[in-house]
């Protein structure tokens, strides 16, 4: 287990500690963050307490005394309830000088649910000991979203096989559209992903083809039975995600729009080139905090590209977060671009990645023009190809 990287971090946010606990393996995050597969079954209620400075100490129930056994440190022993209680306020008081401010996987008010995985009674259970539980989610994003150079690599390469499978799909629409073929979403979200798995590449779901009025549900899916045809005078939303299959592959995720024809419409154009700035505002909002080594946290570049889209009159067709955490999930756990769905202050550290994907959704259709930024210790850059025009079909 990286202790000493662990502990150095409870240091820095200013914590005495950082207590783990788990149930049934409903904590996900706790084993990759520790690195380890228990050793034994996982149906009693465990805890692991690293300090900011000292040998970390476990308790785990006495019919499953090797939960923990890979892990260092002394790990105490309980059966009944009245023991659990008894030896967690133990081996939080054990600690030198005791434990008063610690972390869990807890979130105030669940503003970031992705790292909310301990249950309000545990919370309460630690809080009614005398300990300040805060939040995880700093730590959570230093040990869950940093890349590694190969990672990286991983990212690059994958988003090179996507984007060219996105040129591939929209050169396909046009070809049937002009022909005269029937060619429906579902239709192109099956070419999709057969060439996904031509170019050895995963997703969990998706893609997303929509046209018109389906383009402005942000979580559209098509499917055989409910899909609509693409036909001239359509306007197509293609969002791809995939990564490679392979251990250490991490997700590109893309949002391009196109035309079914020479000239789009005035609406269909000036609501692009909106959504188009609002985009680049963001990214440039990234770009001048790294550059000026300036903290930086989520809300601020959702507020950068928000701020565009309301002052172009369509603030309350905007109704997402303007970007997300990637890594190994599509959805990651690190700072979300964020100050809609929740208020998020959690820093850009370098080595991760986040999209940034403002939209506008009309009731006839809609545009979101998605790209995916990785901070690395001196910049940030966008790593894969951005949509400058509406494309025509």
């Amino acid at each position: 287990m990286r202790l000493e990287e662990i502990q150095a971090a409870i240091r820095e946010e200013g914590l005495d500690g950082w207590l783990f606990f788990d149930h049934h393996h409903r904590d996900p995050i706790a084993y990759r963050v520790l690195q380890f597969t228990p050793g034994s079954m996982v149906t009693r209620r465990w805890f692991y307490f690293i300090p900011a400075r000292g040998e970390p100490r476990g308790l785990v129930h006495k019919i499953e005394a090797q939960t923990l056994a890979a892990l260092p440190g002394k790990h105490a022993l309980y059966a009944g309830w009245k023991e659990l209680v008894d030896s967690l306020r133990r081996l939080l008081q054990g600690m030198p000088q005791g434990a008063h401010r610690i972390a869990m996987q807890y979130s105030p008010d669940c503003a970031v649910p992705y790292v909310a995985m301990v249950d309000a009674g545990t919370v309460e259970l630690v809080r009614g000991l005398g300990v300040n539980v805060v939040t995880a989610a700093n730590l959570i994003q230093l040990f869950e979203s940093r890349w590694s150079a190969r990672q990286l690599e991983a990212h690059l390469e994958a988003g090179r096989r996507v984007d060219r499978i996105r040129a591939e799909a929209f050169s396909r629409v046009s070809e049937k559209v002009r022909a005269g073929d029937r060619v429906t979403e579902w239709e192109m979200q099956q070419f999709i992903l057969a060439r996904f798995r031509e170019e050895g590449l995963l997703t969990d779901h998706g893609p997303d083809v929509a046209v018109n009025a389906n383009a402005s549900n942000p979580h559209y899916e098509p499917k055989q039975d409910a899909c609509s045809e693409i036909r001239s005078g359509d306007l197509v939303l293609m969002d791809m995600w995939a990564k490679l299959a392979e251990e250490d592959g991490v997700y590109y995720d893309i949002t391009w729009t196109g035309y079914c024809g020479v000239t789009p419409p005035s609406e269909i154009e000036n609501v692009f080139t909106i959504v188009r700035d609002a985009r680049d505002k963001a990214i440039r909002c990234v770009i001048h905090a790294v550059e000026r080594n300036r903290p930086l946290r989520g809300f601020e570049v959702d507020d950068a590209a928000r701020s565009h889209i309301r002052e172009a009159g369509f603030g309350e067709y905007f109704f997402h977060r303007t970007g997300h955490s990637i890594g190994a999930e599509v959805h990651g756990t690190g700072a979300n671009m964020d100050n809609l769905e929740t208020h998020d202050e959690r820093k850009v550290i370098p080595w991760t990645c986040f999209s940034i994907e403002p939209g506008i959704y009309l009731p006839k259709f809609g545009i979101r023009s998605e790209v995916n930024v990785f901070v690395d210790d001196h910049r940030a850059h966008v790593t894969g190809e951005i949509q400058e025009k509406l494309l025509t079909l």
